[in-house]
């Protein structure tokens, strides 16, 4: 049973937060634009009903997420929330009231085409609900050092290309260890209550790298075009999720002849992401 309310809890999170994204988006455009920069943008902000939906789609989102990655294998949980991408571009042609062009169905089909067959050819089976803490201190050591690596690596080149996807590969790091850390400290809520929750390091660990993450993403948007940052921070999320998943929680993944599917179902969702940069229908976050 929780096999399958897992992946149902993931879409749901994907598309609540893809709610989220568009009604932030919808609110910024409803108050006053000269005032972006005032303090009293935030005051503005809450007096907006469609702000406030947009804030209930987030919370929502992190309650599915949470529900998703205690019930389910991070393997499959981290890709499902990709989906999120196909998901605003469907909403904001509602939202906004401008249907989505020929042109983008087929990156969006490649989506998800691409990633229904790198997860059925993956099938993450197995696991465990919690990592040891010498597993957690050598994963953690290696995500955060990738991190750093790429962060000085981008800081000395300029803005284009080779620092946006420097820097979505940083976030895409910084994402997949803040969900396998969501992951250890909801387990700990379901099983042992809100005081445990609290207590656990992993708690305070996913929320402090959650906010790094959101500034190194918003740094790779600012740093270069779209096209280089968007691929690097989706499939290096799906990449480095399924590479926690089998470190940490001791998750299998399908080998042989399988992995021919699995790196041509990555190649369907890189083109899709790619394609979809290319041509700027996926608004900017807010």
């Amino acid at each position: 049973m929780l096999t399958v309310l897992s992946p149902i809890f993931a879409l749901l999170a994907a598309a609540t937060n893809a709610l989220g994204t568009v009604m932030q988006r919808r609110a910024a455009t409803l108050v006053p634009q000269s005032n972006a920069l005032r303090i009293g943008l935030m005051w503005d902000l809450l007096r907006t009903p469609v702000w406030l939906l947009g804030i209930g789609g987030v919370v929502l989102s992190a309650m599915f997420q949470g529900a998703a990655l205690a019930t389910g294998a991070l393997a499959i949980v981290q890709p499902l929330f990709m989906l999120e991408l196909p998901f605003v571009l469907l909403l904001a042609s509602v939202v906004f009231g401008r249907p989505l062009p020929r042109a983008g169905w087929l990156p969006v089909g490649s989506i998800a085409v691409g990633l229904g067959l790198a997860l059925f050819a993956a099938a993450p089976t197995g696991g465990t609900l919690r990592a040891p803490a010498a597993r957690w201190t050598a994963v953690g050591t290696c995500c955060l050092l990738a991190v750093a690596v790429l962060c000085s690596v981008a800081v000395k080149l300029p803005n284009g290309p080779g620092r946006a996807a420097c820097l979505g590969s940083a976030a895409a790091v910084s994402y997949s260890l803040t969900a396998a850390l969501m992951k250890s400290s909801t387990v700990v809520l379901s099983r042992q209550g809100m005081s445990a929750f609290f207590a656990a390091w992993q708690t305070y660990a996913f929320a402090a790298l959650g906010v790094c993450a959101l500034f190194l993403l918003e740094n790779a948007m600012q740093s270069g075009p779209l096209v280089a940052s968007q691929p690097a921070l989706t499939l290096g999320d799906t990449l480095v999720s399924l590479a926690l998943g089998v470190t940490l929680y001791g998750e299998r993944l399908r080998g042989g002849w399988w992995l021919t599917l699995q790196v041509f179902g990555l190649a369907l969702v890189a083109y899709g992401v790619t394609r979809l940069s290319r041509q700027h229908l996926i608004p900017a976050r807010t």
